[in-house]
């Protein structure tokens, strides 16, 4: 589940391959003036939920979107895959 609270949008739940579909369909229209996306809230997170942040970050279209509070096993995926320089925090 995707909210918004003033610039902030907030992930509650799992980030995986059964979800970031909905995901990804719910952020439409709310990163327009986002700038940190807050994933506290984040149960699970799995390669797919890498692919979200990195599609944020693009339909952001270079306003400076960050991330809180990943997950360890998101982290670690994103330094895996070297791309975490892409994930700024």
């Amino acid at each position: 589940m995707l909210t918004r609270e003033g610039d902030t949008l907030k992930v509650a739940g799992p980030m995986n391959i059964d979800s970031v579909s909905a995901l990804l369909a719910q952020s439409a229209g709310m990163l327009d003036g986002a700038n940190l996306v807050d994933l506290s809230g984040v149960t699970e997170a799995d390669s797919s939920a890498v692919s979200l942040l990195l599609e944020w970050r693009r339909q952001a279209k270079g306003a400076a979107l960050r991330f809180a509070n990943l997950p360890p096993a998101l982290k670690s995926l994103a330094d895996l895959y070297g791309v975490a320089d892409l994930i700024p925090q």
